[in-house]
Order: structure tokens, then C-alpha cells, then sequence
């Protein structure tokens, strides 16, 4: 029986690494689990849509599809736009059974990547003294998503011994610039920003630069195609995939079975 077949969906961005991302992600699944057919797709932008994998996925008559979203800053929620495309997907394929897996979210152990990109981003700035923190998102997500930021950002900050601000860049919240603004405040001058970004894309680099502007020492690259983001999707589909399980329990509602003969009993 084949697996469920493995959409990672991702937003697209006119900066390249933001597919090259999401290209090396898939090939990285398919070499760690060969039996699941893994797949990515993008919103917008970049090709291939939603809609062209799931054309596609179909054509091999595979007829469970399990789709990730590929946000760090939502925990639960996923996107109308992503809802919208799945809605005419099962319109379109009615005998397909498709299963949204939660978002990959601000989960804790992004947080080790994090630190492994800012130590490479201050030795090439050759920084040696630091005293303040700022974790860069790209919006403040959901909810739940934004509860669980304002933690990692707690986190982040205890495990140093630094005070650490949040900052997003959807207007939603603090700039990185704000957020910077608050460490100087405090008499903080040695500040680093640790950029909670899958990758690359526009907002990125826009905090980034912003981030230098405002005297940041150094800006830590996006998370990339991470073991521990591997590690999510992996979790997430597999979490998505047991609601495709048809486990055959009985119907509660159903009448018993009424014998039409009497059974012999051996004594």
C-alpha cells in the first residue's frame, strides 16, 4: 500500500533561495523516507502552485494527500488562501482523500538552529562582547503561534542570560528597529538578531537591513532546510496521515447482529 503522498506548502518570494529552500526540504525527506512520496508547492509565485502537485499527484493514483504548511510563526490556524485551494481541490477530485496537517509552528527546538546561524553570523562579524538579544519573525502568526514566540523568546533569553525582544515584521507588532530601540533603552549596545525565517524572502532581508540600520553587530541567516525543520515535517505528516486511517470500528448507532439460529453449547 503506498503512503500518503507529502505536499509541503510554502509562500513563494521572488528571491530564489525561498524555492531552493523548499526543493532541498523535499529532497532531504525523500532520501531520509524513501516510501513517502514527498512533494513541494507554493501560494504564490513561485511554481509550482498547490493546485499543479495535486494534479499531479493524482495522476500517479496516489489517493491520500497530506498537506504541511510550512509556517514557523503558526501553530494551528493555516492560511483562507490554503483553504480556498483545498476546498476546489476536493471538488475537483472527489474520490481523493486529502488531510491539512498543523503548521510547523515556533516549536523549541528551532531554537538550537537559531543559536548554530547567530554564532556563525557574530564569528564572521568577529563580535566578542554581545548584551542583548532580538528574535526577528515575519509576522506574529496565529494566536497560538504568537503565544508560543513571546515564550521561545523567554527561552532564548534565559539561556543566555540576555534580555531578548521579539520583533515581526507584518506591523502587527514591534519592528526590528523598535525592538532594538528597547535593548538601547536599557543600556544595551551589543545587540544580535536571530532571524526565525524559513528563508530568504523579501521580509527577511527587509528586517535585516533594518536591523544594520539601527546598529544591530549581526543578523543570523534564515533556519533553511534544517535537520530539526526536517524533523517537523516529518511529525506533522505523520500526524496528518493518521486521520486517513480507516481503523473499521463498529458503528455505535448500528443494530445487533440478531442470530437466526440457536447455538449448541458442548458441555
Amino acid at each position: 500500500m503506498t503512503a500518503p503522498a507529502l505536499v509541503m506548502v510554502a509562500r513563494g518570494s521572488a528571491d530564489p533561495s525561498v524555492a531552493q529552500v523548499a526543493h532541498q526540504l523535499r529532497q532531504r525527506v525523500r532520501e531520509l523516507r524513501p516510501e513517502i512520496p514527498a512533494y513541494c508547492a507554493f501560494l504564490d509565485q513561485n511554481p509550482p502552485s498547490v493546485a499543479q502537485i495535486i494534479d499531479q499527484v493524482a495522476a500517479t493514483g496516489i489517493e491520500e494527500i497530506a498537506v504541511v504548511p510550512m509556517e514557523l510563526t503558526h501553530a494551528v490556524e493555516t492560511s483562507l488562501q490554503l483553504d480556498d485551494v483545498l476546498r476546489r481541490a476536493r471538488n475537483r477530485y472527489p474520490s481523493q482523500r486529502f488531510t491539512l496537517g498543523r503548521p510547523l509552528g515556533p516549536e523549541l527546538s528551532l531554537l538550537t538552529i537559531l543559536d548554530q546561524r547567530l554564532r556563525t553570523a557574530l564569528s564572521q562579524a568577529r563580535c566578542l562582547e554581545l548584551d542583548g538579544l532580538v528574535l526577528s519573525a515575519p509576522c506574529t502568526g496565529d494566536v497560538r503561534g504568537a503565544a508560543l514566540l513571546a515564550r521561545r523568546a523567554r527561552q532564548w533569553s534565559a539561556h543566555h542570560k540576555l534580555p531578548c525582544q521579539t520583533a515581526v515584521g507584518d506591523e502587527a507588532g514591534p519592528s526590528v528597529a523598535q525592538a532594538i530601540m528597547g535593548l538601547r533603552a536599557q543600556g544595551r549596545r551589543h545587540i544580535a538578531v536571530g532571524s526565525f525565517f524559513l528563508a530568504g524572502d523579501e521580509a527577511y532581508h527587509a528586517q535585516s537591513d533594518l536591523a544594520y540600520r539601527f546598529g544591530a553587530i549581526a543578523v543570523s541567516e534564515p533556519i533553511g532546510a534544517s535537520q530539526e525543520v526536517i524533523d517537523l515535517v516529518l511529525a506533522r505528516y505523520a500526524f496528518a496521515a493518521m486521520d486517513l486511517l480507516d481503523f473499521g470500528l463498529p458503528d455505535e448507532d448500528a443494530e445487533p447482529e440478531v442470530p437466526t439460529h440457536l447455538e449448541v453449547v458442548s458441555a
